[in-house]
């Protein structure tokens, strides 16, 4: 028995090259299941690329949406952190300011 291929190994993984599906001899003529063509299993095949495919584009588009919320945190964080040392340089000038004036009204 020579076997191109199965069902979970197919001998090609092209469509076109594959070999139509046809009813089992053991079922019975006018069954409950249809005869599938190989346009269904293309059409079949172009929707899970598809899906697969925009499951990838979510991924990525996901990725990216995290990847800008944690780039605008940062640049939040970097802004605290430069207001913070602009806040004790400025409250640092005040002192010695003070201490200036002080020096001043006690010559």
């Amino acid at each position: 028995m020579n076997t191109a291929g199965t069902i979970d190994h197919p001998h090609t993984h092209d469509p076109q090259k594959q070999a139509p599906m046809k009813p089992s001899i053991s079922e019975p003529a006018g069954s409950a299941t249809e005869d599938v063509t190989t346009t269904g299993a293309n059409d079949s095949r172009q929707n899970r690329t598809r899906e697969m495919q925009l499951i990838q584009e979510a991924l990525a588009r996901a990725h990216m949406h995290e990847r800008l919320r944690e780039a605008e945190q940062q640049r939040q964080a970097e802004r605290l952190a430069a207001a913070r040392r602009m806040q004790r340089r400025a409250e640092r000038a005040s002192l010695r300011a003070r201490r200036a004036l002080a020096m001043a009204v006690m010559q």
